[in-house]
C-alpha cells in the first residue's frame, strides 16, 4: 500500500473530533490522489484518465469519471482499486454524518461496542470481535461502492439509490400548504433533504350535525346547557397554522365564541353569581333575520376570599406522549400554573403508563422546588393505564380535601386510553359516580395525531370541569394563568338556559352551536339533570338566529292539513329568557328570568360585533349552508369592526386565522 493510503488509514483510525468541511475535503482529495497513484503504479504506462475537480465530487459526473477509471485498470489494479474506493466511500459516509457546526450532541449509545471493532471500551468489557469471514472475489466497482455504504455503521446516510438517481423536478403549481391540503397529505422534509412519510393521523372527533331550524309554533322552547370549554378553538388554530382547514367535526362554534373575553356587566355578589344580558340586532349575513345575543358574566372571586385548593396533576406518561408538543409542553405548562398558587394550596402528582403511581405526595405549593423536580423527571413510555390513574388520582384528591376547601384533578393527556376503561360510556359512568365526592375534574389536551377529542369532552362534561387544548405555551399562559380562577373555582353548577319564543313575533329560530349541549324541555326544571358549571370570572355567550313572522326568509311551509291555530296577540316581547343554576354544594336550583324586547338595536357594542363575527366563522368552518354568500372576507371585515381594545392580542390573532382560512379554502 502506498504512503498516501497508509496516511489515510491512520487518519480514519484516530479518535479525533468530528472534522470540519475543509478537513473533509482535504481527506477526500488525499484519498483520490492515493487512489490514482495506486492505479498508476499497477498499470505501468497505461495511466487512467485523471479526474478533474471542476465539477462536484458527487452526482452523475463523478460516477461517470469513476466508471472510466475502473475500465482502464488491470485485474490487479481493479481489485486494489475497488478496495481502496470502498475505504474512501466509507470515509465519505462517516464525514457526511458528522456535526459540522460544533461538538456532536450527547448520544448515550456513542460508546457502545460495534460489531467488528475493538476499542478501549471493548477491551475493558471483555468484548471480543467475531472472526472476519473469508474475503470473496471483489464485486464490480459500482457494487463495491454500494456495499461499502450499506455496511457502514451510520444510520442517517441517504439510500444509495437516491445518491445515484437524478434530483426530482420541482412540483408545479401551488404547494400543498398553499392549497390548503390536509396535513396528513403533506410530506415533511427531513434535515438531509429527503422526504419523510407523514405520521398517521388518528385524531378522533365525535361531531354533531348543525342545529336544525325550529318552527316557533311547533317548538317554541329551546333548552341547552352552558359550555365554557375552549378546546375546539385551539384545535382549529393548530390546523390553520399547519396550512389546512380544520376537520368540520372538530369545530364547536360555541367554544370559538367563548374563547374571547367580552365586556359584560359584572355581578356584585356571589349570592347571584351572574346576570344575563341580551341584545337584538340585524343579522349581518341575512337582512331578513335577526340575531338574539345572550351574554353572561360570572362573579369574580377576590383573591383574599378564594378558598385553598388541592390539586392532583394526573399526567399521562405513556409512549404516545413522547413528542415535543406533548409531555415537554405539558411540563412547561404546569410550571406556569404553579406560579398562580399560594402557600395555602397543595399539589400532588400521579402518573400513568402501564401502571399508575404517585410521582409526588401532597406537597405545599410554596415548596416549588420539590414540585418542579418531580415534574422535570417525568418521561414517556409504556401503555396507557387510564383507569388505574383516574382511580388513584381521585382517591388522593379526596384525602387532601378538608372542610371548606376545593379539590380538583387536572388530567393532562393526548386522550389515548388503551388499558382499562377504554370506551366513553365506561369513563362517563366512572366520572359521574366520582363527582358526588366534591372532587372536580378538568382536562388539558396535548398533541396531534392521537388526540381523542370525543373522550376529552365526555370526561369534562361529566366531571363538573372544563376542557382546554394546549397547543402552545402562550395558550398555557391564557388557560392556566390569566384565566385560572375560572378553571379552579366554581361559582355556579348545573347552569341551564331556556328561551321561549313568541310565535306572534317569531316564525323560525335556530341556536348557533351548542349541538353537544342540547337538553330536553323537561330537563330544565329537573335538578337531577347535570349541566355545565361556571367558574369565577367566566363568561358565556350564545346566539340565536331568528326569522320574524312575515319575513321572506321563512324556510318551512305551513302544513296543508295541520290544525289551524290563531297566533296570540303580541305583547311587545320577542322571547322570554330563563336561566337556572345551583350554588356550589347545593341541590336546589335558583331561577333568573328576563323578557327580550322585539325592537333590534341600531347601535351595538364592539363585543357583540366581534362575537357575531366569530359565530359566522365557526359556521363557515362547519360547512353551514345558511349563510348565503357570506364568506371569510365578510368575517374579516366584521371582526375588524369589533376588534376593540384587544388587550392581549387574541382578537388580532383571530383576524390572522381568518386570513389563513381564506387562503386555504
Amino acid at each position: 500500500m502506498s504512503d498516501e493510503l497508509d496516511k489515510l488509514a491512520a487518519l480514519l483510525q484516530e479518535d479525533v473530533p468530528p472534522p470540519r468541511p475543509e478537513a473533509k475535503m482535504a481527506a477526500l482529495q488525499a484519498g483520490m490522489a492515493a487512489f490514482e497513484k495506486n492505479a498508476e503504479t499497477f498499470q505501468g504506462s497505461a495511466k487512467p484518465e485523471r479526474l478533474t475537480h471542476d465539477r462536484p465530487l458527487n452526482g452523475a459526473g463523478f460516477m461517470e469519471g469513476v466508471r472510466r477509471m475502473f475500465e482502464k485498470l488491470s485485474p490487479r489494479g481493479l481489485m486494489l482499486g475497488g478496495a481502496s474506493f470502498a475505504t474512501i466511500a466509507l470515509a465519505i459516509v462517516i464525514t457526511q454524518n458528522a456535526d459540522l457546526s460544533g461538538p456532536a450532541p450527547f448520544d448515550p449509545t456513542a460508546n457502545a461496542p460495534t460489531q467488528g471493532s475493538l476499542g478501549p471500551a471493548d477491551s475493558e468489557m471483555g468484548y471480543v470481535p467475531r472472526p472476519e469471514p473469508e474475503v470473496a472475489a471483489p464485486p464490480p466497482p459500482a457494487m463495491a461502492i454500494a456495499q461499502a455504504l450499506k455496511d457502514s455503521p451510520t444510520v442517517n446516510a441517504p439510500p444509495v439509490a437516491s445518491l445515484m438517481a437524478p434530483a426530482p423536478a420541482p412540483a408545479q403549481g401551488r404547494s400543498l400548504l398553499a392549497a390548503g391540503a390536509p396535513a396528513a397529505e403533506m410530506q415533511p422534509m427531513a434535515a438531509d433533504g429527503f422526504v419523510q412519510p407523514a405520521p398517521e393521523n388518528r385524531d378522533q372527533f365525535a361531531g354533531e350535525a348543525v342545529s336544525a331550524i325550529k318552527v316557533a309554533k311547533d317548538e317554541p322552547v329551546s333548552t341547552f346547557s352552558i359550555d365554557v370549554d375552549t378546546a375546539s378553538y385551539a384545535v382549529m388554530r393548530r390546523s390553520l397554522l399547519n396550512g389546512h382547514l380544520p376537520d368540520p367535526d372538530s369545530v364547536r362554534t360555541e367554544e370559538l365564541i367563548n374563547y374571547f373575553d367580552y365586556n359584560y356587566a359584572s355581578p356584585e355578589t356571589a349570592a347571584q353569581p351572574f346576570a344575563p344580558q341580551t341584545t337584538l340586532l340585524h343579522t349581518p349575513w341575512n337582512p331578513d333575520t335577526l340575531l338574539l345575543h345572550i351574554g353572561i358574566q360570572g362573579y369574580e372571586i377576590p383573591l383574599a376570599e378564594r378558598p385553598p385548593v388541592n390539586l392532583v396533576f394526573l399526567i399521562d406518561t405513556s409512549g404516545s406522549m413522547n413528542a415535543p408538543d406533548k409531555l415537554p409542553l405539558l411540563i412547561q405548562s404546569f410550571r406556569l400554573l404553579l406560579s398562580t398558587l399560594t402557600e395555602e394550596d397543595s399539589v400532588a402528582i400521579v402518573t400513568y403508563a402501564g401502571s399508575a403511581g404517585v410521582a409526588l405526595a401532597p406537597t405545599p405549593a410554596s415548596d416549588s422546588r420539590t414540585i418542579l423536580d418531580a415534574l422535570t423527571h417525568l418521561s414517556a413510555g409504556g401503555s396507557t393505564a387510564g383507569q388505574a390513574g383516574l382511580e388513584q388520582a381521585y382517591g388522593l384528591a379526596e384525602s387532601m380535601m378538608e372542610e371548606g376547601e376545593t379539590a380538583r384533578v387536572i388530567l393532562a393527556t393526548d386522550g389515548d386510553f388503551n388499558v382499562g376503561m377504554s370506551s366513553p360510556e365506561e369513563m362517563q359512568n366512572f366520572i359521574e359516580a366520582k363527582r358526588e365526592t366534591g372532587v372536580y375534574l378538568s382536562i388539558l389536551g396535548f398533541g396531534q395525531g392521537n388526540y381523542n377529542d370525543a373522550l376529552m369532552q365526555t370526561l369534562a362534561q361529566n366531571g363538573n370541569g372544563t376542557a382546554a387544548y394546549i397547543d402552545t405555551l402562550a395558550e398555557a399562559q391564557k388557560v392556566l394563568v390569566d384565566q385560572i380562577g375560572g378553571a379552579l373555582f366554581t361559582i355556579a353548577q348545573d347552569v341551564k338556559i331556556q328561551v321561549e319564543f313568541n310565535p306572534a313575533e317569531v316564525a323560525e329560530y335556530r341556536l348557533i352551536g351548542y349541538e353537544t349541549r342540547a337538553l330536553n324541555r323537561e330537563d330544565f326544571n329537573n335538578d337531577r339533570v347535570d349541566a355545565g358549571d361556571i367558574g369565577a370570572g367566566t363568561q358565556v355567550t350564545a346566539l340565536y338566529e331568528i326569522t320574524p313572522v312575515g319575513s321572506p326568509a321563512v324556510s318551512v311551509d305551513p302544513l296543508r292539513y295541520g290544525e289551524a291555530r290563531p297566533l296570540p296577540e303580541s305583547n311587545g316581547e320577542l322571547a322570554f329568557l330563563k336561566l337556572r343554576y345551583k350554588l356550589p354544594g347545593e341541590s336546589t336550583s335558583n331561577l333568573i328570568t328576563t323578557p327580550v324586547a322585539n325592537a333590534p338595536e341600531d347601535q351595538v357594542s364592539q363585543d357583540v360585533l366581534f362575537s357575531t363575527a366569530v359565530a359566522s366563522f365557526g359556521q363557515l368552518l362547519r360547512g353551514d349552508t345558511r349563510l348565503g354568500d357570506w364568506g371569510f372576507d365578510d368575517v374579516l371585515r366584521l371582526a375588524q369592526q369589533g376588534k376593540g381594545e384587544d388587550r392581549f392580542g387574541y382578537r388580532a390573532e383571530f383576524i390572522r386565522l381568518v386570513r389563513l382560512a381564506e387562503a386555504a379554502q
